[in-house]
């Protein structure tokens, strides 16, 4: 990079904020997808008035700039250009205000997703999304990406707990959206920007809404000898008409993986298992757990257990989210999907997803929070190997393809980043991208925030394949096409 650059990011920032050496920057270089690319600088703001004169800079200079939370993203979103300025935001990490009164908090992007329910359980509070990264992952992530989580079933994804938004934009002003009010007028710049994956702006104070802790949880393994049936199972839980604050799938690989980790009473002869929570008043979740289980036993669960206390609790949810971390001690590497198929259609993906990984003879592990469809089958591969390489990517090539013919999405927590922006044309016609792609003009028209990521080429799509094909789906019961 620029040398002249360099000394005025350490004038802005200060000299121990601006890393350029390439050993320092071969950190940066990656996220937790299969991407690398490394930056040509990486720069620590302290402060909005850093954020906003970096980015005075980058403007003059036709400099990119691509900002990194926690680095835990799967889609590529924070991989940087080797000339791009990368704007780490984990200084920014101060929980600026917490308002009980009005069930909000202020906090700065690089402040830690768990930090903000442990800073505010003392006041009977706490922060929904619940990303399986919590424990690392960062606010400005989770709003860039519009995460989810296990226990966003009922509650709802980041983009329903964000009131507010402060933002730098590419040319380097300090915008406003939103505030501390639940409904304001005009256009939902708020809940237009969570999502957009660092193409509009940079979020640097975030107003989150904070959500009373329930009075009763109750946490319940439901065990089966076939996966069918845990599948079946997620269907006729949501036709019962009981919505859990949870419900989470594991087939049997991935129990066995996870309890030889953590020993958290999962079962390892288990075909598959269900994580079901539901919270809420007392002789509701009594209840609504009652009914959970007739159904579970009914769609031929062998057993249902439920958690007898809180730290055999906290165990259950340990083995689930601790599950990604699990898989490394038994595979050199793996490949993480995210695609959203209808619930109803889950036995059927789950089905398909069996058989691409016999086609490729590649295991692929499922856990998954399937009471929204959102899958995340974990593709395992030898990276030293070219061809098992290859063979992982086509499978997952093959599974998003399945989750579009049956009418679902490419992504539903993880982001498009730079990893799926060539799914984007057989999701989107060619007027629905041009009208996402006048959109980002309209705050980055040069590109210089996060290029390349999210939206493809459309110039370059036509060039390739010509028009752009109009997706085909399978129909859904009750859902238009």
């Amino acid at each position: 990079m620029d040398s002249a650059i360099i000394r005025e990011l350490r004038k802005i920032a200060g000299k121990d904020a601006v890393l350029d050496r390439p050993e320092e920057l071969m950190l940066y270089e990656y996220d937790g997808g299969q991407d690398k690319s490394r930056p040509g600088a990486v720069v620590f703001p302290q402060t909005t008035d850093h954020v906003s004169r970096i980015m005075r800079l980058a403007h003059s200079t036709k400099t990119p700039v691509v900002p990194r939370g926690a680095g835990t993203g799967l889609s590529g979103g924070a991989i940087a250009s080797r000339q791009a300025i990368m704007l780490a935001m984990a200084r920014m990490n101060k929980i600026l205000e917490i308002d009980v009164e009005n069930q909000r908090a202020v906090v700065q992007p690089g402040v830690v997703n768990l930090e903000v329910s442990n800073a505010t359980a003392k006041y009977g509070y706490y922060y929904a999304p619940d990303p399986s990264s919590q424990k690392a992952c960062t606010i400005g992530g989770n709003v860039a990406e519009n995460s989810g989580g296990p226990h966003t079933l009922a509650m709802g994804v980041t983009v329903n707990h964000i009131t507010g938004i402060e933002a730098v934009l590419p040319d380097g002003r300090i915008v406003h959206f939103g505030g501390k009010t639940q409904d304001s007028c005009g256009l939902d710049l708020t809940g237009f920007f969570v999502g957009s994956e660092g193409t509009m702006g940079i979020a640097t104070a975030v107003t989150v809404k904070l959500t009373r802790l329930p009075e009763s949880v109750a946490t319940l393994l439901a065990i089966y000898n076939s996966v069918e049936d845990a599948a079946n199972t997620v269907v006729a839980i949501t036709q019962s008409g009981v919505t859990p604050a949870a419900l989470e799938m594991l087939d049997g690989w991935m129990v066995r993986c996870v309890e030889e980790n953590v020993h958290a009473g999962y079962p390892m002869d288990a075909a598959a298992v269900l994580l079901i929570e539901l919270e809420g008043l007392k002789e509701a979740v009594e209840e609504q757990a009652e009914a959970v289980s007739k159904v579970c036993s009914e769609q031929k669960a062998r057993e249902v257990r439920r958690a007898r206390d809180e730290q055999q609790r906290q165990l259950l949810w340990l083995g689930r989210k601790t599950a990604f971390g699990a898989v490394g001690r038994v595979a050199p590497a793996y490949y993480t999907q995210d695609g959203v198929i209808p619930r109803t259609k889950v036995p059927a993906t789950l089905q398909e997803i069996e058989r691409i990984s016999q086609k490729y003879g590649l295991t692929i592990a499922n856990v998954f929070h399937a009471g929204d469809g959102n899958l995340h089958p974990l593709i395992l591969f030898d990276s030293r190997d070219p061809k098992q390489i290859e063979d992982s990517h086509k499978a997952g090539n093959e599974i998003m393809a399945c989750c579009l013919r049956f009418g679902g999405s490419i992504t539903g927590e993880h982001g498009v980043g730079s990893e799926k922006r060539q799914f984007m044309t057989a999701m989107f016609t060619e007027d629905d991208l041009e009208v996402m792609v006048r959109l980002r003009n309209a705050y980055n028209p040069e590109s210089i925030l996060n290029p390349q990521k999210m939206i493809p080429d459309l110039r370059y799509c036509r060039e390739i394949t010509g028009p752009l094909p109009r997706p085909k789906v399978e129909p859904v019961s009750g859902v238009p096409v």
